[in-house]
């Protein structure tokens, strides 16, 4: 199998692992969870799902590794606005997001660390990178030299010239850096912030630092694959890269840099900071967990992808083609079906960078073979089993979606409009009926500072 390496810009073969163990070693970063999971979150989540089965399928041990970034600004910003405490606040989402990923079928990672948990790591990470001489402490704060590191080292993922990037830098005027470039290992605690201590005062960690740190202690000092969105290309897997292979001294710190494209509504891509999105809650209510699957993976994971209802409703309507032909019911006559031939087809585009449209389109072939063989009374027994077992790899059930949910979501919608309409109004005795009638057909619904989603109980 060959995957593409944004770092070099060329197909590499994955195997064989880094270690000596046969383990494919792959770190995924993951969500910070200070509000509720969007589709984006989703694409990614399927993309890397996808990868992680496809090699259990072909037997290559994979140690998946997908952390949760539970201190953070934003995470901050918004436990203080809601007046609940930033712990709480990622332990709810991070529960919420988890029981997401088993409606869509994605397999759990092997460990999901959380930067609360490896503080220890952390410290010892940075004072390493003191101690070689690419880090330094000032005023509270631990900045990474990256002049140290390399210029053509730097900007080698990103293919950005370093004397472009320290034009364009910006820095606080409370931050004491040598240089703009730098960025923070560790910041100084402010008031109101959680902190820990450390050599250089209470604070927290930056960003960039904690990834690096629960790559290293679960992974190991080297790893296969390192994934994550385009959006992270820089400066954080930028970063990562520098710090990481500046404090153990091998690189290439991982072999794969894999980076799926990102989700779009409209023109620009979804994101919980500009605000337009669209929850996996209510993409699941509407669409069912196989659609949203064959909407992500319909389209190359480097490949950008539009979310629109047409699209969602096609991926239903596939989803559909495929689940009625892996029940369909033939004869005892020679079917004529070569299903072998379409599982060569599937694992060659498989191999390919992960070709899931050219893996699909051979599914559907094999789906429109097994229906017209069963109408003339061909057996598809083994036909049907392929396609089931290699529709498995892809993560896709074949279960029939809850039909009420999809026939009821449109009403359901516009009675989430009105009571948010009455709730604007102070009409909180209307809004608080609607509530409960809902409740009572089993339709739980959820506020949130971002809006209220539904589901089913």
């Amino acid at each position: 199998m060959q995957l593409t390496d944004t770092l070099t810009g060329t197909r590499k073969d994955l195997l064989p692992p880094v270690g000596e163990d046969g383990v494919v070693r792959m770190y995924v970063c993951g969500i910070t969870p200070y509000a509720d999971a969007h589709v984006g979150h989703a694409l990614h989540a399927i993309v890397f799902d996808t990868l992680r089965r496809y090699l259990d399928w072909r037997g290559i041990p994979v140690r998946h590794v997908q952390n949760f970034t539970d201190i953070d600004d934003k995470l901050i910003e918004r436990s203080n606005r809601l007046g609940i405490p930033m712990a709480e606040l990622a332990e709810r989402n991070i529960a919420r997001y988890l029981d997401q990923l088993r409606a869509m079928n994605v397999l759990p990672a092997h460990h999901y660390p959380r930067v609360t948990q490896v503080m220890p790591q952390i410290i010892r990470f940075i004072e390493g990178l003191i101690e070689k001489g690419y880090a330094y402490a000032s005023g509270g704060d631990v900045y990474y030299r990256v002049r140290a590191f390399g210029a053509e080292r730097y900007g080698a993922l990103s293919r950005r010239d370093i004397d472009d990037l320290r034009a364009g830098a910006r820095v606080d005027p409370t931050e004491h850096k040598e240089d703009p470039l730098d960025f923070a290992l560790w910041k100084a605690a402010k008031p109101g912030e959680p902190s820990w201590e450390s050599p250089w005062g209470p604070g927290r960690p930056g960003w960039h630092i904690e990834c690096s740190a629960m790559a290293l202690e679960t992974l190991g000092e080297q790893i296969d694959i390192h994934g994550g969105g385009m959006d992270l290309i820089f400066p954080h897997h930028t970063n990562e890269i520098a710090q990481t292979e500046a404090y153990t001294g091998k690189p290439p710190f991982a072999r794969i840099w894999m980076h799926n494209a990102l989700l779009q509504l409209g023109s620009e891509k979804m994101s919980k900071s500009i605000g337009n999105l669209v929850s996996i809650d209510e993409a699941l209510d509407r669409y069912g967990g196989d659609a949203l699957r064959l909407f992500v993976i319909t389209s190359h994971y480097r490949s950008p992808v539009t979310y629109s209802e047409e699209a969602l409703e096609a991926a239903r309507a596939g989803a559909e083609r495929l689940r009625h032909a892996a029940s369909a019911e033939g004869g005892s006559a020679p079917a004529g079906i070569d299903h072998e031939a379409v599982r060569a087809r599937f694992i060659e585009a498989m191999d390919d960078d992960l070709n899931t449209p050219r893996a699909l389109a051979a599914l559907f072939d094999l789906a429109r073979e097994i229906n017209r063989a069963a109408a003339a009374g061909g057996d598809v027994g083994p036909a049907r089993a392929t396609l089931r077992e290699l529709c498995s790899v892809l993560g896709l059930t074949l279960e029939a979606p809850a039909a009420r949910s999809l026939a009821a979501a449109p009403f359901i919608d516009l009675l989430v409009e009105i009571r948010a309409e009455l709730r604007a109004a102070k009409q909180w005795a209307l809004a608080d009926r609607i509530r409960d009638r809902l409740a009572g057909l089993g339709i739980e619904l959820h506020d949130s500072p971002d809006g209220t989603t539904w589901s089913e109980r």
